[in-house]
């Protein structure tokens, strides 16, 4: 098992409240829910139809992500009395999470006015060197780019925070996705390519939500 060298940055905290941050400056909605809005409501319905699945990915994902975090904060033991399944993930990709040192941190509460949004970001340390947002995910399959724009502008997004909240710029973002079938996917973006994409997504759910709350009043 790998040491992780950690030089931890201390940020404030922030409570959510049905999709929104109260943050210091004020109430934001969560990225997730603002770049991934048209898929939430696609995903809601599947989840309606396949409960079951639903349920095991869901498990799935916060069982991996606990045994990841755990690792990167050199917790003794984090191994232990894991399920065979979730360790089966955790190894196939902990080769990838080892080019990881230098943790800023881990579960990060960030915000910003700029962008008008709140969240937590997986990891923010160096990769292969490089100082990176990064995120972790499990998969049934391996994905396809083009189905998960929205990872890469939700890691955009936790880039921007971090810059606003500590001064240290942020360029790369980096997907580690483990997948039941024994693949593991490593995506590696620059977040230049995604800063207007982000901003048209943000002004699409504004609208979308500010139409929305017009129609219910």
């Amino acid at each position: 098992m790998k040491h992780f060298n950690h030089d931890l940055v201390t940020l404030p905290t922030g409570e959510r409240i049905d999709g929104f941050y109260q943050t210091p400056d004020g109430t934001f909605p969560s990225v997730t829910s603002v770049v991934g809005w048209k898929k939430t409501q696609f995903f809601a319905q599947w989840r309606k139809n396949n409960p079951k699945e639903a349920r095991r990915t869901v498990n799935r994902g916060v069982r991996l992500h606990s045994l990841l975090e755990s690792y990167v904060l050199n917790t003794p033991d984090c191994t232990k009395s894991v399920d065979p399944y979730t360790l089966d993930l955790f190894y196939q990709i902990q080769s990838e999470v080892d080019k990881i040192d230098n943790i800023r941190g881990v579960e990060s509460f960030l915000w910003s006015k700029t962008l008008g949004l709140a969240g937590r970001t997986d990891c923010v340390a160096e990769y292969d060197g490089v100082l990176s947002i990064i995120d972790f995910k499990g998969s049934t399959r391996p994905k396809q780019e083009k189905d998960i724009e929205n990872y890469f502008l939700q890691g955009t997004a936790y880039a921007i925070m971090w810059e606003e909240m500590t001064g240290q710029k942020v360029d790369q973002l980096v997907i580690l996705i483990s997948c039941d079938e024994g693949e593991v996917q490593v995506f590696k973006k620059n977040i230049n390519q995604y800063k207007d994409t982000l901003k048209a997504a943000i002004a699409e759910w504004k609208e979308h939500y500010e139409f929305g709350q017009h129609k219910q009043a």
